[in-house]
Parts: structure tokens; sequence; C-alpha cells
């Protein structure tokens, strides 16, 4: 090994090993024109590298289609997180709703706001309920005669 480079005149380059002793080595440096080589193709070091450019490409696509479906899952998860919360938010709301429902049906209220406005309970025979003759069926409406009362 080299323990120390000297240049002597730019052309002579002794080195001294420490090993050696005394006797320094000279290195004579040469010009070498390589612009008239061409390189010849290697189709043995093309075929390694087109195999090497092959396999890191299917490792990337690999990694890459890990990556994808690591992430999606991730989002897929805060998206039904996100709708969990949006579900109990509603059920949440429903229930508001349905206790409102609840208190605005309840029959005193009914009865104190109809008082209020001037209203009176129906005299005995003035309520007149419809029964179906059909069994087990609801009916929404039903057609009847109707009497008419010429004005006076």
């Amino acid at each position: 090994m080299a323990a120390r480079v000297f240049n002597i005149t730019g052309m002579i380059t002794p080195v001294r090993r420490a090993a050696a002793g005394i006797t320094p080595e000279f290195y004579f440096e040469k010009a070498i024109d390589n612009s008239r080589l061409v390189r010849t193709a290697d189709p043995r070091r093309n075929r390694e590298i087109r195999i090497f450019s092959s396999t890191v490409l299917v490792l990337f696509l690999v990694t890459m289609f890990y990556a994808w479906q690591h992430f999606s899952a991730l989002e897929y998860g805060y998206q039904i997180e996100a709708q969990k919360a949006e579900r109990d938010r509603l059920v949440e709301a429903n229930r508001a709703l349905k206790m409102e429902e609840a208190g605005l049906r309840d029959p005193g209220r009914i009865d104190l706001l109809a008082r209020q406005m001037g209203l009176e309970s129906p005299r005995p025979g003035q309520v007149v309920r419809l029964e179906s003759d059909l069994s087990g069926i609801q009916v929404v409406a039903q057609a009847s005669t109707v009497a008419v009362i010429p004005a006076q």
C-alpha cells in the first residue's frame, strides 16, 4: 500500500512503502487515447440487466399493491367508524323525535289546547265510530252514504 505520493515534475510519481524499506518505487504516467475504441454489446450482461430490472419491477409492483391494499383497508376502517358515528347520531335523533311525538300526542295536552281554543268535549251521540266489515284487514278510508240537509 502507498504511504505517501510525491509528484516530481508531473510525470514520475514515487511511492514509498512503509514495509518495503528505503527503496522507492516509481510509476510513469502514460497518456492513453481511448477515443477510437467502440464498446461491443455483451448479450450476457444485457440479459442479466433485463432480469435484474424485471425482478426489481415485480418487487416494486408487489410492494405497491400491498401498500394500496393496506391504505385502502385503513380508509375503509375510517369510513366505517364515521358511518357508525353517524348511525349512532341518527338513532339518538330518532329517539328524541319519538319522545317529542309522544309528548305532542299526549291526550291531556291536546285537551288543554282544545279548551284554550274554545272547543268543547263531544256530546253523546256526536261521535260516530266506523266499524270495518272486513275482519283482520285495516281500512284506511271507507265511503258511506251522506245525508244532505238543506240550508235554511
